[in-house]
C-alpha cells in the first residue's frame, strides 16, 4: 500500500480557516483522505491574500460554504458529520461551544482535533502565531519571521493527532465510531520549536544562529549562498578550499558569482546551496472571533 492510500476511507471535515486547520487537513489529504473543507460566507483569509497557496492547500479537497450561526448551516453540519471520521477546528472554546460542535462530535462518534491558541485559564485569549513566537522567544526584534514556525508545527501536531486519534478508535473500539477530542495548542507548538534558540543553538551568535563560520550565508559576486559545514568532514574541506574564519570566508566567496561555489561544492562534497529570494506578500487580515 503507497502512503497515498494509507487513509482511503477516511473522510475528514476541516471547519478551520487561516494556516494550521488546512495545513494539517492538507498532510491528511496527502495520506488519502477524503477532505470537506467547510467554509463561511466571507470564504478563508488565505484564499483572498495568497490565492496560489490557497490552491495548494486544498488541493482536491471539497469546499462548501455554510453559515455555521444559522439552523440550515447546522444541519447540513450533521449531515456531513454523520458520514465522516475527523473534525478539524481551530476557534476559541467558547466559540465552538456557541456553534454546539461538542454535541456534534458526541452524537456522530468524530475524531474532533481542536485548534486552540492557548491552554488553561488563557484558552480565550487570542492570538496568532506572530504572537507565539513572541513569547518564546524566536523573534528578532524588528524582524517578523519568513516561517510562521507555530502554524506550521500546529498543523503537522493536528495531523498526528487525527492519526493518534483513529488509532485509537480502531485498537480500543475496533473502528466503530466513538468521539475523542484531542487539544492542540498553538503555544505550546512555539514553545516546541523554540528549544533550539532556548537552548542557545539557533540564537542570534550561537553555532545555528551565526555564531559558526561554518554555518552562516555569505555574499557572493552575484547573490548569496548557504554554507552548512558543520561536521568536522565539511569544516575541514572548507578550511583547506575557502577559508577558516568569517573573515577569510566573506572575502572570498564575494569574489566569484554562485554557480561557480556550486560547481566547487560538488566537486569536493560540500553542502552549498544558493539562497532563493522570498516572495512578497500581503498580510493576513485577523479574523474577528478566531
Amino acid at each position: 500500500m503507497s502512503e497515498h492510500d494509507l487513509l482511503a476511507g477516511v473522510t475528514v471535515i476541516n471547519l478551520a480557516i487561516n494556516l494550521p486547520g488546512p495545513y494539517a487537513a492538507a498532510r491528511l489529504s496527502s495520506l488519502g483522505a477524503r477532505v470537506i473543507k467547510v467554509e463561511p460566507p466571507t470564504g478563508d483569509p488565505v484564499a483572498h491574500v495568497v490565492p496560489e497557496y490557497y490552491r495548494e492547500l486544498t488541493s482536491g479537497h471539497e469546499i462548501l460554504t455554510l453559515n455555521l450561526k444559522d439552523d440550515e448551516g447546522i444541519a447540513r453540519l450533521h449531515e456531513l458529520a454523520a458520514e465522516a471520521d475527523v473534525l478539524i477546528t481551530a476557534m476559541r472554546p467558547r466559540a465552538a461551544q456557541s456553534l454546539g460542535l461538542p454535541d456534534i462530535v458526541e452524537r456522530h462518534g468524530l475524531v474532533h482535533v481542536e485548534i486552540v491558541g492557548f491552554a488553561g485559564e488563557r484558552e480565550d485569549v487570542p492570538g496568532h502565531d506572530l504572537t507565539y513566537q513572541a513569547a518564546h522567544g524566536t523573534l528578532v526584534p524588528g524582524m517578523t519571521p519568513t516561517v510562521p514556525v507555530a502554524d506550521i508545527v500546529g498543523g503537522e501536531c493536528a495531523a498526528t493527532a487525527a492519526l493518534a486519534g483513529l488509532h485509537k478508535r480502531d485498537s480500543q473500539t475496533g473502528g466503530k465510531k466513538t468521539s475523542i477530542v484531542s487539544r492542540v495548542v498553538l503555544d505550546e507548538a512555539a514553545a516546541r520549536a523554540a528549544g533550539p534558540a532556548r537552548h542557545g543553538l539557533s540564537s542570534p551568535g550561537g553555532p545555528l544562529g551565526g555564531g559558526s563560520p561554518f554555518y552562516r550565508t555569505y555574499d557572493t559576486a552575484d547573490g548569496t549562498i548557504a554554507v552548512g559545514c558543520v561536521e568536522p568532514v565539511f569544516a575541514k574541506a572548507l578550511a583547506q578550499h575557502v577559508g577558516s574564519d568569517h573573515a577569510s570566508l566573506e572575502a572570498a566567496f564575494a569574489t566569484k558569482p554562485t554557480n561557480d561555489w556550486m560547481e566547487l561544492a560538488r566537486a569536493h562534497d560540500l553542502p552549498f546551496e544558493p539562497v532563493a529570494a522570498a516572495s512578497a506578500g500581503t498580510a493576513l487580515p485577523v479574523t474577528p472571533g478566531a
